[in-house]
Formats: C-alpha cells, sequence, structure tokens
C-alpha cells in the first residue's frame, strides 16, 4: 500500500509539473472554446494516454481517470482555473450521465446486476455449478465452455460480458481457473465475436458509417479480411487446448491451480457476491432466465430498429439502438424472472425486491469507471482528436495504397486504446477509407475498411479505459487492472500477427492466402513462445 501511495504521488507530481510547464507555453483561451494551440493536434491524445499510463503504473484506475480528465481540461481551458472546472463538469461528468444512450447502459448494467442477483439467490447459480461439477471434468473443459458460450452469445459486447461472466463463474471457480483468465476469455468473446456477427449491435452501427454503399453488404464481405477478431478466437482455442499461458497470465493461472483465484492478496474479494442461496435451486432457475434474456434482448433491438412497424429483421437490426433496446429488453426479463421465480416458489416477492439493489451495489464498480471513462473521451473529443487523426490518415493516403490497411490497423489500434471506444474509431476511420478507395480499388476498400474494424476492436480489448474491458472485469469480478496488465500480451502478440497479415492483403488481396498464411504464422509464433517458456523452466 505504501508503495502504491508513492507511485500514485510520483505520477501527480508528474502531471503537476507537466501541466506548469505547459501553462508558461499555451496562451489562454476562451472558457467556451479550446485552445487554438492544442486543438486538433497530438495534444489532443494526451489525456487518455496520461490515465493510461498512470493506470498500469499506480494500478489504480478511479485517480488515473480523473488526472487523465483534468489534463484535458487544462488543455481546453488554456490552464484557466474557471474554465477547466465548468469544461470538467458541464462538458463532461454532466453532459455524459445526461446522454440518452450512456443513460440506457447504465439502465442495462443495473438491471442486469440485478438479475444476476436473482440468479445467485433463487439458487439458479449454485445448481449449475453443481451440474457442471458433474458434467465438466477439467479446467480445459472449463474454459472451452467459456469460450463455446461467448461466441453463441454475439448479440451485444455488454450483453455477452456480464451474462458469460455470471454463468461461468462458479463453473471456472471450481476448476481453480483465474479470474484474470476468466476475463480475458469473456472480452475476447464480446467485441471480436460481435464484429464478426451479422446480427448484432456492432454490425448495426458499422454498417450506419458506411455512407453512398451498400453498408450491410460491404460488412459481410469484410468479415474474413478481420483478421484480429478471427485471430484472437483462434489463439484462445490454441492456448487452452495447448495447455500454456504465457507473461502475467501464467503466474495468475499458476496461483489459480493452488487455490489462489485473484494473485492480489485480497481474500475478502472472494466473498463479494455471497448471498444465501436456496438450497432447492435447480439448473433451470440459470438457464430460463438467460434464455429469457437473450429472446427479450433481442425482440427490444429489434422493436427500436422498427420491425413492428414494417422493417425487415435485418434491416430491424441494422438500425436498431442497442442502448435503448437493451435497456428495454433487460427490464421485461426481470419482470418474467421475478414472476417465474415467484410461481415456482424458490423466491418470494420480497426476497426478489431485496436483490434489486444488492444488484446495483455489484454494479457500482462498472458503473464509476464507465463515467469516467466517457467524461475522458469527451474531454478528448472536445480537443478535436477525431480531426487530428483525420487528417493524419488522409495524408498518408497519397503514395502507401498497398501498405494503406496495415497503417489503418495501427491507427485504429492507437486511436481506440487512447479514446476506449471502437465504434468513435470507425465512425472516424471508416468515411475515409470510403472516400480514398471508393472508385480507385473497391476491393483494398473492402480489406481497409476491415482492417479499420480489426484496429479499433483490437485497441478497444486493451484499452483500460474502454467500457468493454471494464464490463468483461465486471463480468469476472476480476481486479481491472489485473485483467489489463493479464491480456496485454496475448492482445499484442495477436495484433503483431494481424498487422503482418495486412501487410500481405494489401498486396495479395486475396483471403484464400492471407487468411491461412496469418493462422499459420499465430500458430508458429505461440509454438515458439510455448518451446522458450519450456526451456527457462528446465
Amino acid at each position: 500500500m505504501k508503495e502504491t501511495g508513492k507511485k500514485i504521488g510520483r505520477g501527480l507530481v508528474l502531471m503537476l509539473m507537466l501541466a506548469a510547464m505547459a501553462s508558461m507555453t499555451v496562451l489562454a483561451a476562451d472558457g467556451d472554446a479550446p485552445a487554438p494551440a492544442m486543438y486538433a493536434t497530438f495534444a489532443s491524445l494526451v489525456p487518455p494516454v496520461v490515465a493510461i499510463v498512470l493506470a498500469l503504473i499506480t494500478k489504480e484506475v478511479y485517480s488515473s481517470l480523473f488526472v487523465g480528465i483534468l489534463v484535458g481540461g487544462l488543455f481546453y481551458s488554456g490552464f484557466q482555473f474557471e474554465g477547466t472546472v465548468t469544461h470538467i463538469f458541464e462538458n463532461g461528468f454532466i453532459a455524459v450521465l445526461s446522454d440518452g444512450y450512456n443513460v440506457g447502459i447504465l439502465i442495462f448494467l443495473v438491471i442486469l446486476g440485478a438479475m444476476v442477483s436473482l440468479m445467485n439467490r433463487a439458487g439458479g447459480s449454485a445448481a449449475f455449478g453443481r451440474w457442471a461439477k458433474e458434467k465438466i471434468k477439467s479446467r480445459a473443459g472449463a474454459q472451452l465452455s467459456t469460450i463455446v458460450l461467448g461466441v453463441l452469445i454475439f448479440i451485444d459486447d455488454y450483453f455477452n460480458c456480464l451474462t458469460v461472466g455470471s454463468v461461468m463463474r462458479p463453473v471456472t471457480d471450481r476448476h481453480n481457473v483465474s479470474r484474470a483468465k476468466l476475463a480475458y476469455l469473456i472480452d475476447a468473446t464480446a467485441a471480436p465475436v460481435c464484429i464478426i456477427a451479422p446480427i448484432s449491435s456492432w454490425a448495426a452501427a458499422v454498417t450506419g458509417f458506411v455512407e453512398g454503399e451498400d453498408g450491410f453488404s460491404i460488412f459481410i464481405r469484410a468479415i474474413p479480411y478481420n483478421f484480429y477478431a478471427l485471430f484472437t478466437i483462434a489463439m484462445m482455442i490454441i492456448l487452452v487446448v495447448m495447455k500454456f499461458d504465457y507473461g502475467p497470465m501464467a503466474a495468475h493461472e499458476k496461483n489459480a491451480m493452488k487455490g489462489d483465484l485473484f494473485s492480489t492478496g485480497k481474500k475478502e474479494e472472494k466473498e463479494v457476491e455471497v448471498e444465501t442461496a436456496n438450497p432447492n435451486g435447480k439448473v433451470m432457475d440459470l438457464v430460463v432466465p438467460i434464455l429469457v434474456l437473450i429472446i427479450c434482448c433481442i425482440v427490444g433491438m429489434i422493436y427500436t430498429g422498427g420491425f413492428f412497424s414494417g422493417a425487415d429483421f435485418v434491416t430491424a437490426f441494422s438500425n436498431s439502438d442497442a442502448s435503448v433496446g437493451l435497456a428495454l429488453g433487460s427490464f421485461f426479463a426481470m419482470v418474467i424472472t421475478i414472476i417465474f421465480y415467484s410461481v415456482r416458489r424458490v423466491l418470494g416477492f420480497t426476497d426478489c425486491m431485496a436483490c434489486l439493489p444488492n444488484g446495483f451495489k455489484a454494479m457500482v464498480p462498472a458503473i464509476l469507471i464507465l463515467t469516467f471513462a466517457w467524461t475522458l473521451k469527451a474531454m478528448t473529443d472536445s480537443l478535436g482528436a477525431a480531426e487530428f487523426v483525420a487528417g493524419a490518415v488522409e495524408q498518408a493516403a497519397g503514395g502507401l495504397m498497398n501498405l494503406l490497411p496495415a497503417i489503418i490497423f495501427l491507427v485504429g489500434c492507437f486511436l481506440a486504446f487512447a479514446t476506449g471506444t471502437s465504434w468513435g474509431t470507425f465512425g472516424i476511420l471508416i468515411p475515409i477509407v470510403v472516400a480514398v478507395f471508393e472508385k480507385s480499388d473497391p476491393q483494398l476498400m473492402i480489406i481497409s475498411i476491415a482492417a479499420c474494424m480489426a484496429g479499433a476492436v483490437c485497441g478497444d480489448h486493451c484499452s483500460p479505459i474502454s467500457d468493454t474491458t471494464i464490463m468483461a472485469s465486471a463480468g469476472a469480478q476480476c481486479d481491472h487492472v489485473n485483467h489489463v496488465t493479464t491480456q496485454l500480451p496475448y492482445v499484442i502478440t495477436v495484433a503483431a500477427v494481424s498487422f503482418v497479415t495486412y501487410l500481405l492483403a494489401g498486396f495479395v488481396k486475396s483471403v484464400w492466402i492471407t487468411l491461412p498464411v496469418g493462422l499459420a504464422l499465430l500458430v508458429g509464433v505461440l509454438l515458439i513462445i510455448k518451446n522458450n517458456q519450456r526451456k527457462k523452466n528446465m
């Protein structure tokens, strides 16, 4: 604790020194507009970089995010006290918490937390754990089951993270799989699966960014070139089958096999979700609510897309509002679940109502981090990060056509990592790609759009301030910084292989050559890593 405090102190002092130095070189600007010297420059990406670096150094998320927000506010106001404070609160915290989309996601989070609490208290989770103990006999089986469930729940990444986490935690705990490994499996089957699923909220988002083209058709054609998503799924399976881990994850898994699922020394974390469960609960008390939740969320999303007003299913999904649809779907699923438990008499109405505040409490850490992350993104947006990146990509497009898919992949990775949003990255890069390649090279346009999506998912996957990463930590009930640091080497491995594959794709332009080569390269890299580990352990 003392060492962590020193690190936090050093980080804060460093930030104050940087702020003081910058204040001597930047002219004060009007509080209603960003400082001219800072707008649409690399400085627009400094706040999230500061937050991420501090989080990785200090292992403390809340203060790191706040320091990043503070730096963004200082840059925007030209280091004026009043302008900084008003920008952080009016255009930051208050703005993001009054945004309809964000509020819908928070409602969905709270309701899902309540449903998890209901399923635990009804005894459904415990019953599923007893059933799984008989059916799933090994650690590999527990991990593969998590992957399969994550792939099957492809509707939305938020829904995926929390649902898979609540269902599989008892199973992976029983087989001594570390919470960090569970968080990685959840995270790696969330965004990477959603981005290659035609019927998902992510497909709808990408389709909306391709203006002047058949967005859905382009999305389908780009799936085989979405190397990062495909290789991530392949990597999870390879790691489980080959029974090895590397980097910080290896230490977590080694400790988990000895009974320490957290590798943090915080024994009380194991008791976070302890509730008085009904000993008469059955597997159906978990399965039925989950199925109802899936069905209701699908109905809620196509409802917002106009399905019941005459639109076909695919069009309705493409036009859906994930925030409203998930909030509506989860609410009706919760009502049906309460009725179901009351009829089965596994929970009384009073017990059901007691689960509502418990579910809210369980989601408070995720809600706090999300609020800070959204506010940090608001600071970044106000400094013109989108304009800076768009200008940089357009300048690079000139004489580097065949290298552009690989370059776009890297830009997408960095932008999504720094801002914590993949959808925002789509919105910035995809229109640029369409404008550059629409008439000159349609096939390279498809590959480059896939590179946009792959880079955005890669950056989002490993960013500490990404909402999906936060949800995965919440779903696994894993320390957030532990999750980020343990999965980072895995993400970097897949990203490196994907980058090389995009270099090849820019020239070959054939998925039948590039995809097998990329998969072979991934397997080869993992075999080399495993062999090096074996030599070190000898």
